[in-house]
């Protein structure tokens, strides 16, 4: 479920904490990185739970509009197009989702009145008032009402993350990398997911049962670390038109990563190292990252290249 980028980003955060701390104890901040990652899986289903718990309140809401001393004409026949999403009736039923909120203790029962102002909020918005609107209805539509769900309610309700602030630490740092996660999950849903069908893992499956993004995330962090000062001289001597010591930390540390990706990483393409971190700069550090990162990258392939430093194989070609 994670690409390579998310793992890189939460590389960085984990470097990012350790070298503004001093920390000297790289065992126990790869201990923390690993249970950074494994929190992202765990805020997932809690996610997907809110996402259930807002559509139980639906129904809940329904029934007691039936029973108002004058009910009205909508409260006795409600649009039930909400009611009954594919989307939620397939993680409703599934064991797998049913287990894992188990599993993670999920419990909504002291948060109803955060579910219900979510509520609200979503049935004056706009994109859920044309939803519901249309007569029609098929997977594909009631996929795009929880996309739209995630993207622009749920990425930015400060009600929910405070909540998640009093869970954990972990869930406040990966709450941006979860929506992505959830907007994925939601786009790649299809009529062959069942009851029965296991929700995607965190990391992708080999056919040899490894975890390779688990052995690209730790070595990724250990190396950066282990070569911290070999590649300090690398780039000192690669940035002599700017002055190293004003150099911005997140920028020195996202090279320091893409020298490991490019020098040890056999499989990972030099073009999809160099186009990362360019992007990672530019989301990640100051307005002028993006083209620094750039141009250093740049002049170390040619002369990595030269010096027979990178070796690829596989789809992993220089070229």
């Amino acid at each position: 479920m994670l690409y390579r980028r998310h793992l890189r980003i939460k590389v960085l955060q984990s470097l990012y904490a350790y070298f503004i701390t001093g920390s000297t104890d790289p065992v126990k901040g790869e201990r923390q990185l690993l249970l950074s990652v494994n929190k992202l899986y765990e805020l997932f289903i809690y996610q997907l739970s809110f996402l259930v718990e807002v559509q139980r309140f639906a129904v809940s809401r329904m029934e007691e509009n039936k029973t108002k001393f004058y009910p009205s004409e909508n409260d006795l026949s409600p649009n039930m197009k909400f009611i009954n999403n594919r989307v939620n009736a397939l993680l409703e039923s599934n064991k797998d989702f049913l287990k894992k909120e188990e599993l993670y203790k999920v419990n909504w029962a002291d948060q109803q009145n955060m579910v219900r102002k979510f509520y609200i909020n979503l049935s004056e918005a706009d994109f859920f008032k044309k939803y519901m609107a249309k007569k029609e209805t098929s997977l594909e539509e009631d996929k795009l009402l929880y996309i739209k769900i995630t993207d622009q309610m749920l990425s930015d309700e400060d009600l929910l993350k405070d909540f998640y602030e009093g869970q954990s630490v972990y869930f406040v740092d990966g709450y941006d990398l979860v929506t992505l996660m959830l907007i994925k999950f939601f786009e790649t849903i299809s009529n062959s997911f069942t009851n029965d069908s296991p929700l995607p893992g965190l990391y992708k499956n080999t056919s040899k049962g490894e975890n390779e993004d688990v052995e690209f995330l730790k070595k990724l962090y250990e190396k950066t670390i282990l070569r911290d000062e070999e590649n300090t001289e690398i780039l000192r001597t690669k940035t002599s038109n700017w002055d190293y010591e004003r150099v911005p930390l997140m920028d020195i540390i996202l090279l320091k990563m893409a020298i490991i990706e490019l020098q040890d990483m056999e499989t990972v393409p030099v073009k999809v190292t160099l186009n990362e971190y360019i992007e990672l700069a530019k989301y990640f550090s100051t307005p002028k990252s993006k083209t620094f990162v750039n141009g250093v990258l740049d002049r170390l392939i040619r002369e990595f290249n030269e010096e027979g430093k990178i070796k690829k194989i596989g789809r992993g070609l220089v070229d």
